[in-house]
């Protein structure tokens, strides 16, 4: 009996051996999927899912803009807070503080989510807010955003003077509350 019980105990061993082999592999195989998967994660879909959340965003020219992350669109976003909402298009942001470490994939997304920047600045049109525009080369203007274009947006400033702003120029639209 003693060599039956020394070849089972090599079977277990060997048997043993190669399902630690397996799982190392294993591992190896989910870390390299997950960092692979982890490539098709955008910024967009990480605002999304911190939605409701407090966050900090830095601009250039503007600095640090702290709110509520309120709206995520396919390439904006609405940060709210102190009497003042922020539409943001995604290409300016040069950091995000406070975002949630997970994503909401754009599958995933409501069609009112889909909505592009231009439905955003028609809402302030629409309500004939008071913003101050603020520029890719650091100028900001005070205006009230009057129509939307499909490249510009078109405001008037406080002496009634016309100004189009192409979208690649607008770093952000802050809205202020009268």
């Amino acid at each position: 009996m003693s060599w039956e019980h020394d070849l089972f105990a090599l079977f277990d061993d060997l048997e043993g051996q190669a399902a630690a082999a397996y799982e190392a592999d294993r591992e190896a195989e989910l870390a390299d999927r997950a960092r692979t998967e982890y490539g098709s994660v955008t910024l967009a879909s990480r605002l999304m899912a911190s939605r409701g959340e407090d966050v900090a965003i830095d601009l250039p020219h503007v600095g640090r803009v702290e709110g509520r992350l309120d709206r995520v669109g396919e390439a904006w976003f609405l940060l709210s807070g102190q009497g003042q909402d922020w539409i943001v298009p995604l290409r300016w942001v040069s950091g995000v503080r406070g975002a949630s470490a997970r994503s909401v994939p754009e599958v995933a997304w409501s069609p009112v989510d889909r909505l592009g920047l231009r439905a955003a600045l028609r809402r302030l049109a629409d309500a004939e807010a008071r913003c101050l525009v603020h520029l890719v080369d650091g100028t900001r203007h005070e205006a009230h955003v009057e129509r939307v274009g499909a490249d510009f947006l078109e405001a008037r400033d406080a002496s009634g003077g016309q100004l189009l702003v192409p979208y690649d120029a607008v770093v952000a639209v802050q809205r202020r509350d009268d």
